[in-house]
This record gives structure tokens, sequence and C-alpha cells, in this order.
């Protein structure tokens, strides 16, 4: 009986290590092109159940991760945040509220639309607001400047409104969120934009596409959103002598988590390291949190990376494959599957993905890509014909194709993967 047993075991190792060959092999022979020439490209693959290592290909080369970066991110506000989003603290002295900001970004946002902190001021004659309790820029390190008035660049800060925009939609008639600059916008014969250095805003008369258009945050503007929902109300502290302690929460944080990675948004992914600060400490500091966490939930990764922002917004940052592959494997070790793929647009079927990567008949990319000039990345799960679960990073830096030439190319290696292991 024994010796039977040792002979299954044996063939099936044999022939596991011999298809691991094979595909390994394939994969190369897809790589030795001269498409790959002039690029940088990364490749890691690892099957998470067997814990084997499937496929190596530069992948502790350190790489920009563009929006990969959010995965960290990802991991960041699973680890550091409770269930439900931390919305401010707060104390109460007779008919005044006295509220501290959390960095949450969920406020009035045009897609949540969370009002926690509204109906909570309501209630009071006046309302003292301290936002001033935050050490970063309104910019991350490395970001582009001419990207001051494009909707995936809104200022970071200390209790945003509105997702730090101004929402507008053009359909019978011009909206405008927030209302404060229902009369402020310029109709114009351009296309849309911000001044530089104001909140002077155009639209162009004929544009029909909904547009968001980040605000440049300070306290008049602060000062004039909060008392336009409620007027002689509010005013702000730089310092209190009642010390706000009490958390109010707003929305469960997986639903925030979802929409920052499904839609790729860099606001959310800056505001949740806001938002892990918080836990830590008052003086709200995104790099707070990424400390913490490379201090203890990731100081065990091969590659310290280079992290400098919450979206991968800057081309500061630096991750190997191999650091997003161990990332994915944490998260999977916690959260089952079911839960976790939420979080992650599905090839052929939602968010960044939706046009890529399509499964026959079903999906089995579950991933997040991450794109700058000339970069393209995707990180994630694979589920193959098999009904395995590959955990890959494949990343592409400094090409002169087209991003769709070099998605087939990738999309290649992943149909490999899931047809013939």
């Amino acid at each position: 009986m024994l010796k039977r047993v040792l002979v299954v075991l044996f063939v099936t190792v044999y022939f596991t290590s011999c298809k691991t060959v094979k595909l390994s092999r394939n994969i190369d022979q897809k790589l030795a092109t001269s498409f790959f020439d002039n690029q940088f490209t990364g490749i890691y693959i690892y099957d998470v159940a067997a814990d084997k290592v499937l496929y190596n290909y530069n992948a502790d080369k350190y790489f920009t991760p563009a929006s990969n970066t959010k995965i960290f991110t990802l991991f960041t506000g699973l680890e550091m945040l409770p269930d439900s989003i931390p919305a401010f603290k707060y104390a109460v002295n007779k008919d005044t509220l006295t509220i501290q900001a959390t960095g949450d970004p969920t406020f009035l946002h045009p897609f949540f639309k969370d009002s926690t902190a509204l109906k909570l001021a309501k209630k009071y004659k006046k309302v003292h607001l301290i936002a001033n309790n935050i050490s970063d820029k309104r910019y991350g390190p490395g970001w582009a400047w001419e990207d001051f008035d494009s909707y995936f660049s809104p200022e970071v800060s200390a209790f945003p409104m509105y997702g730090n925009v101004v929402f507008v939609q053009n359909q019978d008639s011009i909206k405008v969120a927030p209302n404060y600059f229902a009369n402020k916008l310029e109709i114009t014969d351009k296309s849309y934009g911000r001044k530089e250095l104001s909140n002077s805003f155009y639209f162009g008369k004929n544009r029909k596409r909904e547009t968001e258009i980040p605000m440049i945050i300070n306290d008049s503007l602060l000062l004039n959103l909060w008392n336009d929902i409620l007027p002689n109300k509010v005013s702000l502290l730089h310092k209190s002598a009642l010390k706000p302690s009490t958390i109010a929460y707003s929305i469960p944080k997986d639903s925030l988590f979802k929409r920052m990675m499904e839609v790729s948004d860099n606001f959310l992914a800056e505001q949740i390291l806001v938002l892990a600060s918080s836990t830590l400490s008052d003086t709200l500091g995104a790099a707070k949190a990424r400390n913490f966490m490379l201090e203890n939930q990731l100081k065990d990764l091969q590659q310290k990376p280079r992290w400098v922002d919450g979206s991968g917004l800057s081309r500061y940052n630096l991750f190997t494959p191999i650091s997003f592959v161990e990332v994915l494997t944490k998260i999977h070790n916690k959260i089952p599957e079911k839960r976790l793929f939420q979080f992650f647009p599905v090839g052929g079927k939602t968010g960044t993905l939706k046009n890529w990567f399509s499964g026959n008949p079903k999906p089995y990319i579950h991933a997040k890509s991450g794109t700058l000039g000339n970069n393209y990345n995707l990180s994630g799960y694979l589920i193959t014909n098999s009904g395995k679960t590959l955990i890959f990073s494949y990343m592409n830096n400094h090409y002169m194709h087209s991003n769709s030439e070099v998605k087939k190319k990738m999309q290649a290696v992943f149909e490999e993967l899931r047809d013939n292991y």
C-alpha cells in the first residue's frame, strides 16, 4: 500500500514538474522576440496553494509601478482601518460642536455622497472645524504640475468635501456641484479647466461629458463651502482647548477600497493613507502610514520599495514584481477570495480591465493595472481552467509600442497559464 502511494506521489510530482518546465519554456519563447528588445519587462508568477514559484523574469528588479501602487494602499487600509471609515473626531460643549479632520474622502463625494458630518453639525448652534492638522502638501512628490486641473489629480487635504472637485454635467442644462460654484462657472468655447492659481473654472458650452475639475483647497474655500450648506454656523479653528476624541464613522471601508481599485481613483488612494495615519496620530500624514507598514506588516519584503504616494501618480515610486506578489499573497492569506476579488477589476468585465483579458467563457483575471506614459503593469490573481489560483505581477516599463500591443503580449502569457496549468 505504501509503495503504491509513493509511486502515485512520484508520478504526480514528475508530471507537475514537467508541466512547469514546459510552461516556463513557452513563456520564455514569447519573450524572446524583438518586441521586448527596447523595453524593460519583469514577470513573477506564484502558485499560492503549492507555495511554488512558476516563473521569474527580472522579478527582483525595480520598476515604475504607476497605479499598481494602489495594491500597497489597499493592504494598508485593510490592516490599519476599522470596518467603517473614521469620518472625523468630535467633542461637544453645550451648543458647540468641535470637529477634527481625519482625512475621510467620502463627505459629500459625488459617488459616495456621505453626509455624516452634516447631519451631526445640523444639531448644534455653532460648529468649530479643525482642518489644519495635516503635514502633507497638496500634491504628492513627483506629481506632474501640468495636471493641476485634470480629473485624476485632486489635491490632498485633511477634510475633503465633494471629492475636492467641481463636478459639471451638461444634459438639458448645466448642473454644478458643489452649489457654491453654480454662478461662478464660466461657460466658454474652450473644453474645460481651471486657472492654475485660482478657483476660476470654465466649461465648454458644447461639452456633454460629465467632468470633474480639481479645486484649490484652502481655508477660505473650506469655510465658504461649509457656510454654503450651514450659513453663519461654521468657523475654522487652528487650536482648541477642547480635545475631540469621540470618533464618528461613515461608510464601510470595503466600499471605499472597491471604488479606489475598480476605477483607479487617485484621490481616494491618497486619502486612504491619510485616513490610516489618523489611527496613529492626530497630526495627519501619509508618510506616517507608509512608514508604519514598512516597519511592521511589510518588514519581511525581499526588496524594500521606494514608496512615496498612495496612488502611483509619482514616477519616484519603485517596486519589484516580487514585492507585489508578496503583498498580494499576504492579502490572499487573510481574506477569503469572494471578498478579496470584489476589490479588483475583472478582466473583460469591470473597471480598468473592462476591455481586456476577458475569459472564455468565464472571467479569469482579477487584477490592478498601472498606466503611465510608456509604462503598463498588471498585478493580481489568475484562475486557471483547472481551478488553481496564481498570483502574478507582469510589469512593462519604458516601451515605445502602443499600450494595446503590450497588452496583447501579456494576454498571450495569461492565456498560456490559464489553459495549461
